[in-house]
């Protein structure tokens, strides 16, 4: 988590996906997830079992997977589940920046519960 906490604090995108470890369409996508993240690396990724990590989700409720979170400075920019298709994630990244409004919909901010 320290390096999540990292990138966190110097303000750039957070990239969480909430899945869970007995999800078989979580474990085919997370090997997609990671090299995506390899094409990111300014962004901090970060893959989270919601069984074993659900203070990382605040007080929300996950209820298809996967379920991602984009977080910017100014707040979520995006928070559902998608499709398993690594495409429609990086469709969302090339769009997200600062001048994306945020959404009121998510957790808090990441910083604030990994800290927690």
């Amino acid at each position: 988590m320290q390096a999540l906490r990292e990138r966190l604090e110097q303000g750039g995108l957070a990239v969480a996906c909430y899945c869970a470890a007995w999800c078989d369409t979580c474990k085919q996508y997370r090997p997609d997830f990671e090299a995506l993240s390899e094409k990111w690396p300014d962004a901090a990724f970060v893959w989270i079992d919601i069984e074993e990590n659900p203070e990382l989700l605040g007080d929300e409720d996950v209820e298809n997977f996967p379920t991602l979170l984009i977080q910017g400075p100014q707040g979520n920019l995006f928070f559902g589940p998608l499709q398993p298709y690594i495409s429609h994630l990086e469709r969302l990244l090339s769009r997200a920046g600062a001048a994306s409004p945020a959404v009121s919909d998510g957790p808090g901010p990441l910083l604030g519960l990994v800290q927690r």
